[in-house]
C-alpha cells in the first residue's frame, strides 16, 4: 500500500511512505489548497482503518476500490471539521488492514469519519436528496462522523444534516454489504428555539420492508428504536413529519446503527 500527499495542480510530490500491511506517512509541511491525500494498493472489497488526519477519528471501513482521494479540505469546505485537523506543520496519516474480529464485533455500523460527499466506493456511506444550501456543515456525511453535540448548528463540533426547509427530504446510509442489525439511533439537533424536531419518521429498508417511528420528545437525548433486520445493504430515513413548532429548522445530528456485518 501506499499513501501520497501532492497538489493536483502540478502533482509536485510532498510526502509519500509504503509499507505491505500497516502504513504510517508522517510528513513536515503546510497543506495547501488543491493537496490531495491518496491511498493506493488496497485489495478491493477488504476492510482498513483508515485515519486521515491525527485531529480525526479513525475510520473502520469497506474499500471496494484499489485507490481513494481524499482532497484536504479548505475554506467552507473545512468547517465541519475540527479546525485543529489539517493544520499546522507536522501530519499524521495511516491505513492498515483490518482485523477480523474488529469488522466482525457489534458495533455501530453507521460510523464513518473519513466518508466524502462526493466519493463513492467507500463504506458506510452517507447521502440524501437535500443538503440545506449545499454547505458542508449540513452534509449528509455529518450524521456519521461520530459528533453528537446537538446543542447548537453550524461549524464543528455542531455540525449536521440539514434539510432546507424540504418536506420530502430523505437520508441514505449505504453499508457497502449485508448487516444485521438490532437498534438504530438518531440524535436529532436540538439547538432550541432555533430548531424544530420532527415526532415522526419512516425507516424504509433494502429488503422492500418499511418501519414508521415516532420521536415524542424534545429532547438533546438520542431517539432509540429496537428494530431487528437481517441482510440488509442500506437503509433510508424519510417522511419526517415536523413538530406543531414555530422553528421550521429541524436536522440530524447523528444516526447510530447497532448490529454486525455479515461473514
Amino acid at each position: 500500500m501506499k499513501i501520497e500527499v501532492y497538489n493536483e495542480w502540478d502533482h509536485v510530490n510532498k510526502a509519500e511512505a509504503s509499507a505491505s500491511d500497516n502504513l504510517v506517512l508522517t510528513w513536515d509541511g503546510e497543506y495547501r489548497k488543491g493537496d490531495i491525500i491518496e491511498f493506493s494498493g488496497m485489495t478491493a472489497g477488504n476492510y482498513y482503518v483508515v485515519k486521515v488526519d491525527a485531529a480525526i477519528d479513525p475510520s473502520l471501513v469497506l474499500i471496494e476500490q484499489e485507490s481513494v482521494t481524499f482532497p484536504v479540505p479548505f475554506y467552507e469546505k473545512k468547517t465541519s471539521y475540527n479546525p485543529l485537523a489539517f493544520f499546522g506543520n507536522r501530519h499524521y496519516i495511516s491505513i492498515r488492514k483490518a482485523k477480523d474480529y474488529e469488522v466482525y464485533s457489534y458495533r455501530n455500523l453507521a460510523l464513518n469519519p473519513f466518508d466524502q460527499h462526493e466519493v463513492s466506493g467507500v463504506y458506510p456511506h452517507a447521502s440524501a436528496n437535500v443538503e440545506t444550501r449545499g454547505e458542508a456543515v449540513f452534509a449528509a456525511r455529518n450524521a456519521i462522523d461520530g459528533c453528537i453535540a446537538t446543542s447548537s448548528h453550524g461549524e464543528w463540533p455542531y455540525e449536521s444534516w440539514g434539510i432546507n426547509r424540504q418536506d420530502d427530504a430523505e437520508f441514505t446510509l449505504d453499508f457497502g454489504t449485508e448487516v444485521d442489525f438490532d437498534r438504530i439511533e438518531l440524535y436529532t439537533r436540538a439547538d432550541f428555539p432555533h430548531d424544530n424536531y420532527w415526532t415522526e419518521a419512516m425507516f424504509t429498508f433494502s429488503d422492500g420492508t418499511s418501519q414508521k417511528v415516532t420521536m415524542d420528545k424534545k429532547s438533546a437525548e438520542p431517539h432509540v428504536f429496537e428494530i431487528k433486520k437481517e441482510g440488509i445493504r442500506w437503509l433510508k430515513l424519510g417522511n419526517l413529519i415536523k413538530a406543531d413548532d414555530p422553528s421550521p429548522f429541524p436536522a440530524l445530528t447523528q444516526i447510530e446503527v447497532y448490529g454486525t456485518v455479515r461473514n
